[in-house]
């Protein structure tokens, strides 16, 4: 039997006739997973039922994409640790950063029963962080989601970026291969689906940047693209107020306060996240070869179309 958390009621609704789960078939595909797994000489994952439950789900059950996600997820984290391979939270830069409060995942879900929502403020100086070491504090929070969040893991994320604090300095501090990086992190090697993405409060220099880059996404990632105003009613056409978190007036909790909980349940997971340092992969065992940003972004360095579910 699968080692697996229920899910509500209506989300395995959702995970059998969206996501093509057969819960019947469950133990049968999480052990071709692992088996796959562990044939891979270059690769040590974990491969706990837990874990990767959310790779096959995320894929819609594709046993070939969940394997590229999988791999890729751990190739990264050992290629670009400064980036996505914190291990340590006791680390003075991990509790500093993350008590910037940059990123805040609210706990009420978008209309109760659908995607998480992630708050995401530039408010930091540039002086005290970069955009890396803001990263490098989110990848525990996206690891305990897919481990701990149902709506995240079957609904998927809607992020709103508020750029209110923005200064051109932030925008210089995002180097292309940064933003090469983090859309291979997001997009091809997390879990989790990408619902929406919002933009509000953007200087008029970030919003020409940002319509630069919409052309190099999918055209199913565009439309889920909105770069809105500084009105908050425009945003709350899409996201209902009372969703949005009280520091704009909405009803689904308090961004600082948040913040803080959110640390302590962070801490609670303190020894698993130790454990990550043994996970990763070699690449001189790897059977094809090493990764290659360029594999994934065209000749140069220029982008591919990204595929999104």
């Amino acid at each position: 039997m699968a080692q697996i958390k229920p899910l509500p009621e209506q989300l395995q609704k959702i995970a059998i006739e969206e996501l093509k789960e057969i819960p019947s078939r469950l133990p049968e595909d999480l052990q071709a997973l692992r088996t796959w797994i562990e044939q891979q000489p270059h690769l040590k994952a974990r491969t706990n039922d837990q874990f990767l439950i959310q790779f096959l789900r995320g894929c819609k059950y594709s046993l070939v994409r969940a394997k590229e996600k999988i791999d890729l997820y751990f190739t990264l984290k050992t290629k670009y640790p400064q980036i996505f391979g914190l291990s340590d939270l006791d680390e003075e830069k991990f509790k500093h950063c993350f008590n910037l409060g940059c990123f805040t995942f609210l706990p009420r879900p978008l209309h109760d029963n659908g995607p998480r929502i992630v708050i995401i403020q530039i408010n930091y100086s540039t002086a005290e962080a970069s955009i890396e070491d803001i990263f490098y504090v989110t990848c525990p929070m996206y690891e305990l989601a897919l481990l701990n969040d149902p709506y995240a893991g079957i609904q998927g994320l809607v992020y709103v970026f508020d750029m209110g604090k923005m200064s051109f300095g932030h925008l210089l501090q995002a180097s292309p291969n940064f933003f090469k990086q983090s859309v291979l992190y997001m997009e091809k090697s997390m879990p989790l689906r990408i619902r929406g993405i919002y933009f509000i409060n953007a200087p008029v220099f970030a919003q020409h940047f940002f319509k630069l880059l919409l052309p190099l996404l999918s055209e199913k990632l565009r439309n889920r693209v909105h770069i809105l105003g500084s009105d908050i009613t425009e945003l709350t056409k899409h996201i209902p107020q009372v969703f949005l978190p009280e520091d704009v007036g909405g009803q689904n909790g308090q961004c600082s306060e948040l913040t803080r909980n959110h640390y302590k349940m962070l801490q609670s997971y303190r020894d698993y996240f130790k454990e990550n340092s043994q996970y990763g992969t070699d690449e001189s065992l790897r059977p094809d070869k090493p990764l290659s940003l360029d594999d994934h972004f065209g000749v140069g360095g220029s982008f591919r179309i990204l595929a999104v579910d």
